[in-house]
C-alpha cells in the first residue's frame, strides 16, 4: 500500500490509500485521512528535557503548557521567548523547539529530568504523586458558585463543533477552555490528550489570560490524573470529560480543591468532587 502523503491543507492530518470491507467484500483503492503523528523536542535553554509524540501546529503553546505543568514556569513572565532549532535533521523538520527563559528563573535540571521520566513511565503513583504535585502547585481554595449545570451540558456539543480534523481523520482528542457563561475561548486537538490541555494552557499564557481561576477545562476523552494535574497547575476549577475519570484523577480532585465532572453527555453527567461550584 502506498505511503502516506501530506494533504497541504492541514497540517494536522495526512492522507493514505486504504481498502474497505464493506457489504462482505473488499472495495476499490479509496483515499482516507489520518491524524498526523511526530515527535517534538523540548529544550530549555538547549538542554533537552523531553520528546513528546504529539500532532504537528501550535507546537510553542505545547512547549509551554508542558513546562507549566512540570513547575518550571509559573506563568508567562518567566519566557523569554520559544524559538525553532535549525540545526540537525529532526530541527529540520521543525520538530525541536529551545525555550529561553528570564534571567529570574532557577532550574534545577536533575529533579526536572527525573520528573518528566517518572511522569512518563507512571514512576510516582497514589499518594506519592498527588503530595508531588502539590508541592509545585497548591491546592485551590476558592469553591464558590460558578457554572450551571444547563451551561456545563452544551460543552460536549460546542466542542464537538469545533473539532475540523476529527471530522477529517476521527483520531484526535480536544481540549477546550470556556468561560462560566459557556463560552469557547480555546480549542486544540492533538493526538494525544494531554497534549491537547497544553496546548491550551499554553495559548492562554500567550494571550496573557492567566491564570485560568475562572474557566472550565472540557476533554473529549477521559480524565485522567494528569489532566487534572495540568489543570491545577494552569488554575482552573472545574474540568468536564466526556468520558470516564481515574480513580487517581478523582482522588487527586477531592484534594486539591477542583470540581471534577465525568460522563458529561446528553442531559446528564456525575459529580466527583466539590459539587459546590455548581448551580441549577
Amino acid at each position: 500500500m502506498p505511503p502516506a502523503n501530506e494533504q497541504p491543507t492541514d497540517p494536522r492530518a495526512v492522507s493514505a490509500r486504504i481498502l474497505r470491507w464493506k457489504q462482505g467484500a473488499l472495495g476499490q483503492p479509496a483515499d482516507d485521512s489520518l491524524a498526523r503523528e511526530e515527535p517534538l523536542e523540548i529544550r530549555v535553554k538547549g538542554e533537552a528535557v523531553a520528546v513528546t509524540m504529539r500532532t504537528p501546529g501550535h507546537d510553542e503553546e505545547l512547549a509551554l503548557g508542558f513546562l507549566l505543568s512540570e513547575g518550571v514556569i509559573a506563568g508567562p513572565s518567566d519566557v523569554l521567548e520559544v524559538a525553532r532549532c535549525q540545526q540537525g535533521e529532526a530541527a529540520l523538520h521543525g520538530n525541536v523547539l529551545n525555550v529561553f527563559l528570564a534571567p529570574k528563573v532557577g532550574i534545577d535540571w536533575a529533579k526536572l529530568r527525573r520528573n518528566v521520566y517518572a511522569s512518563s513511565s507512571c514512576g510516582l503513583c497514589g499518594k506519592a504523586s498527588i503530595e508531588s504535585v502539590h508541592g509545585h502547585f497548591p491546592p485551590l481554595a476558592k469553591r464558590e458558585p460558578m457554572a450551571s449545570a444547563e451551561t456545563l451540558l452544551q460543552l460536549p456539543a460546542k466542542l464537538r463543533a469545533e473539532q475540523e480534523t476529527f471530522d477529517k481523520t476521527g483520531g484526535l482528542h480536544a481540549a477546550g477552555l470556556f468561560t462560566a457563561a459557556g463560552n469557547l475561548l480555546t480549542l486544540r486537538e492533538d493526538v494525544g490528550r494531554h497534549n491537547a490541555v497544553d496546548k491550551a494552557l499554553g495559548r492562554s499564557m500567550l494571550d496573557g489570560d492567566f491564570p485560568l481561576e475562572d474557566r472550565v477545562l472540557m476533554v473529549s476523552g477521559r480524565a485522567s490524573f494528569e489532566i487534572l494535574q495540568k489543570a491545577l497547575a494552569g488554575r482552573v476549577p472545574v474540568i468536564c470529560a466526556v468520558s470516564a475519570p481515574s480513580s487517581l484523577a478523582v482522588e487527586f480532585a477531592q484534594e486539591s480543591g477542583q470540581t471534577l465532572v465525568g460522563f458529561l453527555r446528553g442531559d446528564t453527567f456525575n459529580v466527583y468532587s466539590h459539587p459546590e461550584r455548581i448551580t441549577c
